[in-house]
């Protein structure tokens, strides 16, 4: 086996970061272009180093004409290097980018069960990494949005969604498949402009990487890396403070409680970061779909809102309403 710097890189990057330990099933996501094809390839000449038993999966989301040939392409690699496969089809075609990632994490976790893997495994990158963020930024967002693609997620209960490739930037897995003359599925959707995301990555960057930093995308990934660290640690001290506000004694306990009513008193002492983040946590517990940046800011006032001030209706109905030093929902 060929040693090379992206094979130092990754073994020390799982083992740093504690993404895998020895000797777990890890499902890999495998689409067949150059992230994914990088992804299982240096995965599988560390395997002899970690004892992991692989899996390849594929999901046909059945929106190119070629996707079949696709899935048999990654189907007959799967048998070139001697691990199993799954493919999961969708029963129509999947034309929006949001219900693909949904579907596709879905078919994911329900091979994980059924198979037993601990975890799947996914290529994003560094250039992903600043894509999301771009994309999330041009949209409006917080720090939540901006360093959402995070280096580990549960997914489902025993099941944790991986991507170790997220300090690799899409220049260096296509010069790694070149190397080793992987043979890349060309993904035509990639170019078609009507998605956000490919302007971004054929139109922006590339405008960024001229213009402005010729390092934009690992500038990017690394503002990520920097944010997923503030947002770990202003989630828990919202989470500590909602917990007072209500007036539970556990702070797991604020998880489960409904929120009938919160202390002003107490969320007045907090800084207004913190005082958002509850007002957010709070509406995600009341509302179906996720907070507005209005809906959030509305309740915020009425922490320092004169007596008996309301908010008018969230959707579904509840009402927030100031009753001495309570903020209580209807």
């Amino acid at each position: 086996m060929v040693w090379t710097r992206l094979h130092a890189k990754i073994h020390r990057t799982i083992r740093s970061r504690h993404l895998f330990e020895r000797n777990q099933r890890l499902l890999v996501a495998v689409s067949g272009g150059q992230d994914s094809l990088c992804l299982i390839k240096l995965l599988l000449d560390l395997q002899s180093k970690w004892g992991w038993d692989l899996g390849i999966a594929h999901c046909d989301h059945r929106w190119r004409s070629d996707s079949k040939a696709n899935a048999k392409h990654v189907e007959n690699l799967a048998k070139t290097w001697g691990i199993f496969f799954y493919l999961e089809t969708a029963n129509k075609p999947i034309n929006s980018e949001a219900a693909a990632r949904d579907w596709r994490y879905q078919a994911l976790s329900a091979i994980a069960q059924v198979n037993n893997y601990q975890y799947i495994v996914t290529g994003h990158t560094a250039s992903d990494r600043a894509e999301t963020l771009l994309y999330n930024l041009i949209r409006g967002t917080g720090a939540d949005g901006l360093q959402a693609l995070t280096w580990q997620r549960p997914l489902t209960t025993g099941i944790v969604l991986v991507r170790p490739l997220l300090e690799i930037t899409r220049i260096q897995t296509e010069q790694f498949c070149q190397e080793f003359k992987l043979p890349i599925w060309e993904d035509s959707t990639n170019q078609d402009l009507q998605y956000a995301r490919n302007r971004i990555r054929q139109e922006l960057l590339p405008y960024l990487r001229d213009n402005f930093n010729p390092q934009v995308e690992s500038a990017l990934a690394q503002t990520a890396e920097l944010l997923q660290a503030e947002v770990e640690y202003l989630e828990k001290a919202a989470q500590q403070l909602r917990g007072a506000a209500l007036g539970v004694r556990h702070e797991e306990d604020s998880l489960t409680v409904l929120p009938l009513r919160l202390n002003r008193r107490v969320l007045q002492k907090a800084p207004l970061a913190l005082q958002r983040r509850v007002m957010r946590q709070v509406l995600q517990q009341i509302l179906t779909d996720a907070p507005s940046f209005e809906h959030i800011e509305k309740l915020t006032a009425l922490i320092i809102a004169p007596n008996r001030s309301q908010t008018d209706p969230f959707p579904g109905g509840a009402i927030a309403q100031v009753e001495g030093d309570w903020i209580c929902f209807k």
